[in-house]
C-alpha cells in the first residue's frame, strides 16, 4: 500500500520505517529542508533503539523516502497519516495549529478519495475538524480516522512492531478495510485490533496515558506515607502489585514523571474535561502530586547542605525523563539542576545519551563528563535521576572514594539501603528510610 506520513518527529518517524519495514511504500513529508537531508542520509534526530538502522535499511531498499513537498506525497498515497506536534497551548489545550495547517493542505492536495488518519495525540473532536478543514477545500471523498499511538520512547521500535493492541476509531467500512490491511503484518500472532467510533479511539489514548499518570502519583503519594511511618515503600509496591487486579508496572516511586506524553497530555486532558463539564479533580491531583514530586529531591539536598550552595558541588547521573531516550522534555532533573544553580552550586553530569541535548538546553551553565564516574571527584554529593543501566550496579566503593561528602540521593530507587548504610553512605531515596 501506499503511504504518506506527515512529521518526522518522534511518532512519525517510527510509524512511516516501521511500516515500510512491512513491506509497505511509505513517504515521510516534513517542512524541515535540513532535516529530511539528514534524513535521506540515514541520519536521524533521535535516539530510539534499532530506528537508525531500520530507516537507513528502507531508505537503501526504497521502500521509504523523505521529501518537503506535501501534494506529490498526498498524491501518491492511498493512506495518509497527519502526525506533527500538539504542543501544550498556555491554558493546557494541545494546540491543533499545525494539524489543521496540514489537513488544509491535504484539501488542497486530493487527487481522489483517500483515507486520512490523525496519528498525533490530539483532543476528542479533532478528527471532525480535520475533516472539515479538508472538505472545505476538495469535491473529492475523504474519510478521516483515529489511530492513536502507544508507543514507550526506548522501546518504539518493538511496541510498533510487535504491538499488545492497535486501537482505529473509524465511520466508514472502507477505512476499517485500510487499516486492517495496513495494520496486518503487525497482529499475524493474535493480538488486538480494536474498532470503535472516532471520539471513543480519541479518547483511548489520553484516558490511558492519564490512567498510567495517575499510577505513578498514587505511588508517589504513598511513598510519602510510608517517609512518615517508617515503611518501606517497596514491600508496599509489592504488596499492591501482587494483586492481579492491579499488577505492578508503573507502581514505582520516584522524582516524578517527564517526557512528551504524559505531563501534556494530562494537561490536555483536564483541559477538555473542564471546557465540557465533566468533573477532572482526578487528573488535576495527578498533575499537582507530579508537579510537587519533581522538587522533591531538590528539597532534600536543600533540607542536608542548607539554602546556601555556594561552592557546592554536585555530581547528576541521568539528565533524560526516563533510560534508553534522550528525550529531556519536562524532565525532573530540569528541575534539580536549575534549584541547584539559582543557589550558588556547580553541577557536573553525565548521561549515555541525553548530553547533546543538555548542551541545547542548559548550555554551559553546567559541566558534562563523558564518562559516569568522571563525575564524582571532588562533588558533595551524587544525586541520580535516571535508572540508565550502567547506574544500576556501579562500583560503589569507587563512588564513595571519590566523593568529598558520601551522601547521594536517589530519586530511583536503584539500590538496598542496608547495603549502603554497610558501605558508609549517607543514602537518601523515595519512600525508604534514610540510611
Amino acid at each position: 500500500m501506499n503511504v504518506c506520513v506527515v512529521g518526522t518527529g518522534y511518532v512519525g518517524l517510527v510509524a512511516g520505517a516501521c511500516l515500510a519495514e512491512s513491506g509497505h511504500s511509505v513517504t515521510c513529508v516534513d517542512i524541515d529542508e535540513d532535516k529530511v537531508r539528514r534524513l535521506r542520509d540515514g541520519i536521524i534526530p533521535i535516539y530510539e533503539p534499532g530506528l537508525e538502522p531500520l530507516v537507513q535499511r528502507n531508505v537503501e531498499e526504497e521502500r521509504l523516502s523523505f521529501t518537503t513537498a506535501l501534494d506529490p506525497a498526498v498524491k501518491g498515497a492511498y493512506v495518509i497519516f497527519i502526525a506533527v506536534g500538539t504542543p501544550p497551548d498556555e491554558d493546557g489545550s494541545a494546540d491543533l495549529q499545525h494539524v489543521l495547517e496540514v489537513a488544509e493542505g491535504i484539501g488542497r492536495a486530493l487527487d481522489g478519495e483517500k483515507i486520512v488518519i490523525t496519528k498525533s495525540t490530539v483532543p476528542v473532536g479533532t478528527a471532525a475538524k480535520v475533516r472539515a478543514a479538508i472538505e472545505a477545500r476538495t469535491d473529492h471523498a475523504v474519510h478521516v480516522c483515529s489511530n492513536p499511538e502507544f508507543l514507550k520512547e526506548g522501546a518504539a521500535v518493538d511496541d510498533f512492531m510487535k504491538p499488545d493492541r492497535v486501537v482505529i476509531g473509524v465511520d466508514h467500512p472502507k477505512a476499517e478495510e485500510a487499516l486492517r490491511e495496513l495494520y496486518a503484518p503487525f497482529l499475524r500472532t493474535g493480538n488486538s485490533l480494536l474498532v470503535m467510533d472516532v471520539p471513543a479511539a480519541e479518547i483511548t489514548k489520553y484516558a490511558a496515558n492519564a490512567m498510567l499518570a495517575t499510577r505513578i502519583s498514587f505511588m508517589n503519594a504513598i511513598a510519602h506515607l510510608c517517609e512518615k511511618t517508617g515503611a518501606s515503600v517497596d514491600a508496599v509496591r509489592a504488596g499492591v502489585g501482587s494483586d492481579s487486579r492491579i499488577g505492578s508496572n508503573f507502581l514505582f516511586p520516584g522524582a516524578g514523571y517527564g517526557g512528551s506524553c504524559f505531563p501534556k497530555d494530562v494537561k490536555a486532558l483536564i483541559r477538555t474535561m473542564n471546557d465540557l463539564g465533566a468533573p477532572a479533580q482526578i487528573l488535576e491531583a495527578v498533575e499537582e502530586v507530579n508537579e510537587a514530586q519533581k522538587r522533591v529531591l531538590l528539597e532534600r539536598i536543600l533540607t542536608h547542605f542548607g539554602e546556601d550552595l555556594s561552592g557546592r558541588t554536585f555530581a547528576v547521573w541521568g539528565l533524560s525523563f526516563k533510560p534508553s531516550t534522550d528525550d529531556m522534555r519536562e524532565a525532573p532533573s530540569l528541575v534539580t539542576i536549575a534549584g541547584l544553580l539559582e543557589r550558588g552550586a556547580k553541577v557536573v553530569a553525565h548521561d549515555p545519551e541525553a548530553m547533546d541535548e543538555a548542551r541545547r538546553i542548559l548550555g554551559d551553565s553546567i559541566e558534562y563528563r563523558e564518562r559516569e564516574y568522571d563525575v564524582l571527584e571532588g562533588a558533595d554529593a551524587l544525586v541520580i535521576h535516571t535508572e540508565w543501566l550502567q547506574y544500576r550496579r556501579p562500583d560503589l566503593e569507587k563512588v564513595r572514594a571519590a566523593l568529598k561528602h558520601s551522601v547521594m540521593f536517589d530519586g530511583r530507587n536503584l539500590y538496598d539501603p542496608a547495603k549502603m548504610a554497610e558501605l558508609g553512605f549517607e543514602y537518601i531515596s523515595i519512600g525508604r528510610r534514610p540510611s
